[in-house]
């Protein structure tokens, strides 16, 4: 049994024992907390998903050790000022720390956000096309609590993601590199505590960068059957998003594009932290949520489900 055929399996039992009126009892929070619980775990458990995890993981391995030879281990290294992901590069022989940042910035243009969209754009699609979808729809909390619950998955997804970039590079950075008190893009030196604080707050924000993209890929996968035609999809706005961005002549309608304000994360390298450009992602971000969700819901509650 697959991992979707065996989620389907136990919400059917889980309304099964429900109650001899499951149609006309509304679900209980710990019902959509164990709905939820079910679609992280289906997602966590394809191998295609512990793949493109895998693949993320192995990336700040393969900076950290083109680092390493280029510069042979020694102390080079100046001070990189400002906010763009390559300034980072120049900083990690004197602070593993730093590699954090670098296998940030060098993953969140295509590795992160194409992984993020293959696990979104096979959200629903994928279910619908491996025939279990009509089985999830049948338990009592309905097709918006589902979806929902896939929504949050996502998001927690998306988190989880950039913690394994940022955790790898933090063990190899550790390996390979000193460890010690950070400078800051903005000259201040401060503890490592407070770096591996900052490093953290990075990951966040990172993260909640993906969540346009996410809401997207959901919608997406709303709007097909075929888990592969969705994932090619969302992959391919992705590109053409990213291709857009990088055209000089389109700059009116770069900064509604999603990816405009990635690099925002830089700015917690600073002290003190100029919140504007962070705010303005986290708030573009939700813009992308609530459009792109609200689709998928109306999209979703009203589709005919055959399989």
């Amino acid at each position: 049994m697959s991992p979707a055929e065996g989620a389907a399996s136990a919400v059917r039992a889980e309304a099964a024992a429900s109650g001899p009126e499951p149609a006309v009892r509304r679900p209980s929070p710990l019902w959509t907390l164990s709905l939820f619980r079910s679609e992280l775990t289906v997602t966590l458990r394809r191998w295609r998903t512990l793949a493109l995890l895998g693949i993320l993981a192995v990336l700040p391995v393969l900076i950290g050790i083109a680092v390493k030879i280029e510069t042979g281990g020694g102390d080079g290294g100046g001070g990189g000022g400002g906010g763009e992901g390559p300034a980072f590069i120049n900083q990690i022989t004197n602070n593993g720390l730093f590699l954090v940042f670098t296998a940030l910035a060098a993953t969140l243009p295509f590795f992160l956000p194409m992984t993020v969209g293959v696990v979104a754009g096979d959200a629903v699609a994928g279910e619908a096309s491996a025939g279990t979808l009509r089985y999830l729809l049948v338990a009592p909390a309905g097709r918006t609590r589902l979806l929902l619950a896939k929504f949050a998955a996502l998001l927690v997804f998306c988190l989880l993601a950039t913690l394994v970039v940022a955790l790898s590079a933090v063990l190899v950075g550790a390996a390979l590199f000193p460890l010690g008190d950070i400078t800051l893009l903005s000259g201040v030196t401060v503890p490592l505590s407070e770096g591996l604080l900052r490093a953290l707050a990075i990951a966040v924000a990172v993260a909640v960068s993906l969540v346009g993209l996410a809401a997207l890929g959901l919608f997406v996968s709303t709007l097909t059957g075929s888990g592969i035609a969705a994932m090619s999809a969302t992959v391919g706005l992705l590109i053409t998003v990213q291709i857009v961005g990088a055209i000089p002549q389109l700059d009116v309608v770069h900064p509604y594009l999603f990816p405009y304000h990635w690099m925002s994360f830089a700015d917690l390298l600073r002290a003190p932290v100029p919140w504007g450009d962070i705010l303005a992602n986290a708030g573009l971000q939700g813009v992308y949520a609530a459009v792109f969700g609200s689709a998928a819901w109306a999209r979703f509650t009203t589709r005919d489900i055959t399989s």
